[in-house]
């Protein structure tokens, strides 16, 4: 009798151990960044890249339709190839850029800037990376696109391209 009482708790156990396993390992733990859109980010202020003087992106983004926050470093290349795109769409005037510089040293940073260009209205530093990742990024570059009530309008992660580009062209005309 206590043999079988020992063979069915083993059986038992075994049986909760490879179900457990089994919908671990079948568990998606990708990240969706769909789930990202109508999101709500925080308010957040930071300092300026170039005149160190605190910004509240709540006050740069209220007037406008839309804004649109890049994240980017000096240090990342696929910053560098997507910088192009940013400076296309600066040229559009229904879009606000907002640079958010993540992680760099800031006069890599304004480096950067006067090497390629500026296609940023304000370009805010994230020294830490505190605030990158409290909107919900993931690393550099991402792009952004909210509303002046701080909703998540799109999110694109990784460098633009020139898909990416005619999509934001197309949510800013609407």
């Amino acid at each position: 009798m206590k043999k079988n009482i020992y063979y069915f708790i083993l059986i038992l156990v075994t049986l909760i151990v490879f179900t457990l396993l089994y919908k671990a390992i079948f568990k998606s733990n990708s990240y969706i960044p769909s789930l990202a859109i109508n999101k709500k980010i925080n308010n957040f202020s930071a300092y300026s890249l170039f005149s160190n003087k605190e910004i509240n992106i709540e006050v740069l983004s209220k007037e406008k339709k839309i804004t649109i926050i890049n994240i980017w470093s000096s240090w990342c290349l696929p910053c560098r190839n997507e910088h192009k795109y940013l400076m296309k769409l600066k040229q559009h005037k229904n879009i606000y850029l907002i640079g958010l510089n993540y992680k760099d040293n800031p006069s890599k940073a304004r480096e950067f800037i006067d090497d390629f260009g500026n296609p940023f209205f304000e370009i805010l530093s994230d020294p830490k990376g505190i605030i990158a990742i409290d909107i919900g990024a993931y690393g550099v570059p991402e792009t952004y696109i909210i509303d002046n009530e701080l909703n998540i309008i799109k999110k694109f992660i990784g460098e633009l391209n020139s898909n990416d580009y005619d999509k934001i062209v197309d949510i800013a005309n609407r």
